[in-house]
Formats: structure tokens, sequence, C-alpha cells
């Protein structure tokens, strides 16, 4: 009656922010390749800058730099994201990952479409830079 029990579970080794490990159920989650382009990290501080000012977390924009040790301009370079039209906003959290080199769109690049108070022109300045970065642009509208 001594037969051999086999028991085929798959697991894997979890490490905690803290630097201890534990074993956790099923195969480990694949880590995306590549970073988030540096202008869609800038468009979602910008909106979570808009969200601590909108909730009064944050009295204003100049508090919001002195915290964030950046000059007021800088952080206001930075809101102005925030005034893109909604599918421009959409398009930009969408980008691809950059795997290597240089992200393909520059927040500087973007700087002057978000001054821009139409959404139409803003568009069509969108259209230009795209087709410049040759990057396709899923059309939405």
């Amino acid at each position: 009656m001594n037969s051999k029990l086999t028991v085929n579970r798959s697991f894997h080794v979890q490490t905690r922010r803290n630097g201890s490990k534990s074993l956790a159920d099923g195969k480990a989650p694949t880590k995306p390749q590549g970073r988030v382009p540096r202008i869609t990290r800038l468009l979602a501080l910008a909106h979570r800058c808009r969200n601590l000012v909108r909730d009064g977390v944050i009295i204003n924009q100049s508090e919001l730099a002195h915290y964030g040790q950046i000059s007021t301009t800088r952080m206001s370079q930075i809101m102005w994201l925030d005034n893109l039209a909604p599918d421009i906003q959409e398009q930009i959290l969408a980008l691809p990952r950059t795997v290597q080199g240089r992200d393909a769109i520059l927040e500087r690049e973007v700087r002057p479409i978000a001054k821009t108070h139409d959404w139409a022109e803003q568009r069509e300045m969108w259209t230009r830079l795209m087709s410049r970065c040759c990057i396709e642009i899923s059309e939405s509208t």
C-alpha cells in the first residue's frame, strides 16, 4: 500500500515591496516591455493635479508647483495638457510603450495644441503632428 502520490501545481515566487518573498498561485504575471511615454505620464499627472485642486486638497497651481518642487511656469505647462480635446487625451493615454530610443511624441510638440482653445483646431494640429511622427491614429470621430 505504499504508492507514491504526485501533486502538480503551478506557482511563482512573488517579491513584495519590502523585499520579502512569498509563494503565489499560478504563473507569474508578465511584465510589459518598454516604458510609458513621458507625455502619457504628464497627462495623467495633469488629471491628478486638477482633481487635487478641484477637491480642495491643494489651493492652486502655485501651491502644487511648490510641493512638486518645480516652477509655476512648468506646472502651468503640465496643466495645459488638461485642456486638450477628450479624444486627443484618449489617444495620448493609449500611446504604445517606448521600447527603445526616444518617445515618438514629445511634450513640447503638444504644448501649442494644448494652448489652443478650439477643439476642432486642436484636432487638425494633432493630425498634422501624428502624420509627422508616423503614428497611426485610430479614427474614433
